[in-house]
């Protein structure tokens, strides 16, 4: 198992995607034969989330883009991300989305089925060169069979835990192993720990853990045609895996209020966190200066052998079905995700680079290197991002995360918080 230290760094994303292309390659079709007049004047906008430096790295980024395409001027906005979105809705409604726009992924299936955003295919292996990307990456912007938006990093599920709280405790590392492992490895913790801290916290509390249980079964959370794979048994069976942490094992819910708005890894009450492997820069600022370093391992198997892991964007580049440049606009995209020159500027600011490109021009530092090993030790069990959230899967993932905290206060019992999660889901996929 690979295991090592998190040190102190910049913010990150993860891992994956695409290289430098150019206009002057085949096109994958027809469509995208016909590149640009290197002639032809046009502009372009383009639309991002982010803040003061995230907008200056994309005009530096744009300036080295003109000096290869003098002919194509970029025009380009950003807001936070709230901002962003209602922005973009209110476009939407309008017919006047930006021509290229940083993507969120929970809101891939509703743009794209909504036609609102251009089929990429067409301009894979051409202007966007695929020679880089693996399969798995490609087939996170797809929706309904086509290709809507490409990653440019993405990131993976992961355990966090906190070196100074196990040495304090002076307990070794999760060492790997079953869920029930992780459970009695939590509670030597926080029996080690004198009530001082927790080993972590209920896990059945979080949706993605319930996710990567039915992927080692076969199963997706949500199908390809928006039914669930999973029933009311199976989920019952998940949440009263989490009895046993519930009692006294894990941090009670009423002292993770009274942390808030830290939460209790980050206050550093708990040795463990099961999270997007991206978050580790977070909880180190939060933790302050007496925390210099985590420790990143792999989540506890349910079925070894099985590929219950996959590699989630932190953003995408897409374009609007609108634009009247696709083939400039497909351009920009590459030159965004796969260039030297991008991954040089940009560095981690939007995750770990994608393309091997954008990647080796970047100086990363020893928390991006970290992610990069982690993705990389994991290889093994990562298996195709599952289908593209459906609509209306925020609303659910907070449903879940809310009846967690129930189960955890004691509130309510196992059968009844199935049943409110499947009437709530029951909305939401017939909506």
């Amino acid at each position: 198992m690979f295991k090592k230290r998190l040190a102190a760094g910049t913010a990150l994303a993860t891992a994956a995607v695409l290289l430098l292309a150019g206009c002057s390659g085949q096109a994958a079709d027809p469509k995208a034969k016909a590149t640009f007049d290197p002639k032809e004047k046009v502009t372009l906008n383009l639309a991002f989330w982010g803040n003061d430096v995230r907008a200056d790295l994309y005009n530096q980024v744009i300036a080295e883009f003109n000096k290869k395409y003098p002919n194509i001027k970029v025009n380009s906005t950003f807001l936070g991300f709230p901002e962003f979105w209602e922005k973009r809705q209110t476009e939407a409604a309008g017919g006047g989305l930006p021509d290229v726009m940083q993507f969120d992924y929970s809101y891939l299936r509703q743009y794209s089925e909504n036609g609102l955003l251009l089929d990429l295919d067409p301009y894979i292996g051409g202007i966007i060169d695929k020679k880089p990307l693996a399969d798995n990456i490609l087939k996170i912007g797809v929706v309904d069979d086509k290709t809507y938006a490409i990653p440019t990093s993405t990131n993976a599920w992961g355990l966090f835990t906190n070196p100074k709280l196990l040495e304090t405790a002076g307990v070794s590392d999760f060492e790997g192993g079953s869920w029930s492992d992780y459970a009695d490895w939590m509670k030597s913790v926080t029996d080690a720990s004198g009530g001082a801290f927790y080993g972590g916290s209920d896990y059945t509390g979080r949706i993605q853990n319930f996710e990567i249980q039915l992927r080692s079964e076969g199963k997706n959370l949500f199908n390809e045609d928006g039914t669930a794979g999973f029933d009311e048994k199976r989920l019952a069976k998940f949440w009263n895996e989490g009895a046993a942490v519930r009692k006294g094992v894990g941090i009670p819910q009423q002292k993770v209020e009274e942390l808030t708005p830290l939460g209790a890894f980050d206050s550093a009450k708990t040795a463990s966190e099961l999270t997007w492997d991206n978050f580790g820069a977070g909880y180190l600022k939060n933790l302050g200066a007496d925390y210099t370093e985590l420790n990143l391992v792999a989540p506890p198997v349910t079925k070894k052998g099985t590929k219950d892991l996959y590699l989630k964007p932190s953003m995408l580049h897409a374009i609007s079905a609108k634009t009247k440049h696709p083939e400039a606009a497909a351009t920009l995209v590459n030159f965004l995700i796969n260039s030297p020159e991008s991954g040089k500027i940009f560095g981690t600011n939007r995750g770990l680079p994608a393309s091997s490109t954008a990647l080796a021009a970047a100086d990363l530092d020893p928390l991006s290197q970290q992610i990069k090993d982690y993705e990389t030790s994991i290889k093994d069990r990562l298996g195709d991002a599952p289908p593209v959230p459906i609509v209306g899967y925020g609303s659910l993932e907070e449903k879940f995360r809310v009846l967690g905290t129930e189960l955890n206060f004691g509130t309510i019992t196992v059968d009844d918080a199935v049943k409110q999660f499947f009437a709530e889901m029951d909305v939401v996929l017939n909506q």
